[in-house]
């Protein structure tokens, strides 16, 4: 029996790769599972609850009793704490700014990467997006991409995200996070192996959905 259709997107802030991935689920009917969203809610639960995050520890203590709902439905999808809806509060620059601090933290790692597992265990076909899927949390996965982008061009999408923050302060912001997510001792960013890169520098969002979208045609 076949198993089910699992397509790894993993790459750097900025990269493109949420736009993308729910494109690439929308267009071959998957379920979708944005793993930045849950490292993004812990964090804003934490800072809820007054945590001091440069405080591994009590950073990992404390993200036991966070329970963590995430939707897989690629045109509306959600993630709740608790059973509150945090869609838009884990976009606002405080939860930006705190979320390398809390994903570094080995526990969280553990606690969320057996999360994500779960929700792909129970699905028939997935994209799954983060920075750790293809080495971490699905290695096994049958399609393996890493979009990547150069750091302007990253810099300045994420700037027109952000209501059109400054671009140069965006990309030293990126080049910040590139460091944290990549040196990290947990689950550090890389490109797994057996990944195909993308490069989306040049490319409209619809342009890297169709790459990708051929590149599974061809791998399934």
């Amino acid at each position: 029996m076949t198993s089910p259709l699992v397509i790894a997107i993993d790459g750097p802030s900025g990269s493109g790769k949420s736009s993308t991935s729910r494109g690439v689920a929308d267009r071959l009917g998957l379920d979708y599972l944005d793993t930045g969203a849950m490292y993004r809610a812990m964090t804003w639960a934490l800072l809820r609850q007054g945590v001091d995050l440069a405080d591994p520890e009590a950073v990992a203590t404390a993200s036991d009793g966070v329970t963590l709902t995430s939707g897989t439905d690629p045109l509306d999808p959600t993630i709740h704490v608790d059973g509150t809806d945090v869609a838009e509060p884990i976009r606002t620059d405080e939860v930006t700014g705190s979320v390398s601090l809390v994903a570094a933290v080995p526990h969280v790692r553990e606690l969320l990467v057996d999360l994500q597992r779960r929700v792909i265990a129970g699905s028939d076909g997935i994209v799954v997006e983060g920075r750790d899927i293809g080495s971490v949390v699905a290695p096994d996965a049958r399609v393996k991409i890493y979009l990547v982008a150069d750091p302007a061009a990253r810099a300045a999408r994420r700037a027109a995200e952000n209501g059109g923050a400054d671009a140069a302060a965006t990309e030293a912001a990126l080049a910040a996070r590139d460091r944290i997510d990549s040196t990290r001792a947990a689950s550090p960013l890389v490109q797994s192996e057996g990944s195909v890169v993308v490069d989306g520098t040049h490319l409209t969002l619809d342009e890297v959905i169709d790459t990708i979208v051929g590149i599974v045609d061809r791998a399934t």
